[in-house]
């Protein structure tokens, strides 16, 4: 995933933004520059933080070398999270993720990373963790 998509990802289910980041695995990507003008509007996905927040300029460039391989958003207004697998965030409504062929590659990725992750993603988070199986 493009750190520069946190700008523009919220959450599905209560549209909340910004989504909260972390990163379990990244990436480093060659030859490759931001382009001309290019900046975020709004939040700074590589800093985690609003453009508003930060002391100084980001750095774009930094930014487009770098891609998120697994990770997790998070939305701390509603406590949903949602995995990035493969460099693929999986932002998928409840009804849809409750499908067993959703449902059981999600869990699978949240037991594999469980030691990594807040407890309140492991245990509390929704639409389902590990405590609700």
């Amino acid at each position: 995933m493009k750190y520069r998509l946190m700008d523009v990802l919220a959450c599905p289910e209560c549209k909340a933004f910004p989504l909260e980041l972390i990163v379990l695995s990244e990436r480093e990507l060659k030859d490759v520059e931001a382009p001309e003008g290019f900046k975020c509007s709004e939040y700074c996905g590589l800093e985690r933080k609003p453009l508003k927040e930060l002391s100084s300029e980001p750095d774009c460039r930094a930014c487009f070398a770098r891609e998120v391989v697994e990770g997790i958003l998070y939305c701390r207004s509603c406590g949903r999270w949602y995995p990035i697998i493969d460099e693929i965030p999986r932002m998928l409504p409840d009804h849809i993720r409750q499908r067993r062929e959703i449902r059981e590659p999600e869990l699978a990725f949240l037991k594999k990373h469980a030691g990594e992750l807040p407890e309140e993603i492991t245990r509390e988070g929704k639409p389902f963790n590990l405590s609700s199986g």
